[in-house]
């Protein structure tokens, strides 16, 4: 998003379903339900947009807009992408908000990610042609395979993946919400299965069934709403993906960090709550140094410490649940509406992704 976008649009609704492992329900319905709640929460009876994204497993724009009688239905998109987008597609919200063509935008993501198709099956592509015959079935062997040279060249063990998970577990404990509420002991982190070495599954983000929603308008028609202050998207020296990468341990941060701040004119110490994407437990150590949160040489310490446990405090993927990381963007925006301040929202799937700041002064 262009600098001087930032700043005009706001979030100014959110919507949620319940969280599951098994909801029963469609995912039509559960778009619909989380919408409802979203355009309810903003004060709004409809939408001139619909914008959504997914890996052929949920339910297209039309289809919910007009299941929410928004005729005629204006622009609308359905992105091809996961967690990738769950930041950036603020800011194309943002971009028809500046432009003018729309005035409200309604976003949303609703899959059944457990009961439904399940991600290890939702995106095969050309280069899984190259990853699946080296036993990389899916996204876990893939990072994980980074994972451990990234646990080696930085001397991180178990016990530092463990301080992500059980905070995580910690910070879930009073939200309602969150499938993973239980505390996390290390002697039950490490008794824990293996998925693939070195992350177990209590590493790993869930499997969910639900929905998340919500409504992005101009400042003017929502002055106390969040702010879409910057949002930056990008990738590294071109690649698309880690399988290609010159580094398997250099994330999308790596690369759209300098930019952040550079475009934003913001710093790292202006970030009041940080809403990573943890899809695995590793990649919140990584994003924090990447970031500028935490120093990368201090960064043992810095966990052990329990020092990240601003990070995520509803639980993030690791411990509420899995919508592809809205719902992430969610708690960020509810974040700001108790105590102000800015929060920093990413998402991502390997070398590439995006961030974003949301400001409420």
């Amino acid at each position: 998003m262009r600098q001087e976008l930032g700043g005009r649009a706001a979030v100014a609704g959110v919507g949620m379903t319940a969280l599951s492992r098994g909801s029963g329900r469609s995912e039509l319905e559960l778009a619909v339900e989380a919408c409802r709640g979203a355009l309810a929460d903003a004060g709004v009876g409809t939408a001139d947009a619909v914008l959504s994204y997914h890996m052929n497993d949920s339910v297209g724009a039309v289809q919910v807009a007009r299941a929410l009688r928004i005729e005629p239905v204006g622009w609308h998109n359905d992105i091809s992408g996961g967690g990738t987008q769950c930041a950036s597609i603020l800011g194309d919200a943002a971009m028809l908000i500046a432009s003018g063509v729309a005035r409200t935008v309604l976003i949303y993501r609703a899959m059944n990610g457990r009961s439904g198709k399940r991600m290890n099956v939702a995106s095969i592509g050309p280069q899984e042609a190259f990853t699946v015959p080296y036993g990389m079935a899916g996204p876990i062997p893939l990072f994980a395979l980074a994972a451990q040279r990234y646990l080696y060249d930085t001397g991180l063990t178990e016990e530092h993946l463990h301080a992500v998970v059980a905070q995580s577990r910690d910070n879930a404990a009073g939200n309602p919400r969150a499938l993973r509420r239980e505390p996390l002991s290390l002697e039950d982190y490490l008794a824990a299965p293996f998925v693939s070495t070195p992350l177990r599954n209590v590493d790993c983000c869930q499997e969910t069934d639900g929905a998340c929603a919500l409504v992005v308008t101009g400042v003017s028609r929502a002055p106390d709403a969040p702010r879409i202050h910057t949002v930056v998207r990008g990738g590294g020296s071109g690649c698309s993906t880690m399988d290609v990468a010159d580094d398997v341990t250099r994330i999308f941060s790596g690369y759209v960090a300098p930019r952040l701040w550079d475009e934003s004119g913001m710093s790292p110490g202006q970030v009041d709550v940080p809403v990573l994407y943890d899809a695995y437990s590793w990649l919140v150590p990584r994003q924090l140094a990447d970031f500028g949160l935490a120093e990368p040489g201090d960064i043992g310490d810095y966990l052990l410490k329990r020092a990240h446990a601003r990070v995520n405090p509803h639980g993030g993927l690791l411990s509420e649940g899995y919508v592809h990381g809205l719902n992430n963007v969610a708690q960020a925006v509810r974040e700001l509406r108790r105590a102000g301040g800015v929060a920093l929202v990413t998402g991502f799937g390997g070398s590439y992704g995006s961030a974003a700041l949301i400001e409420r002064s």
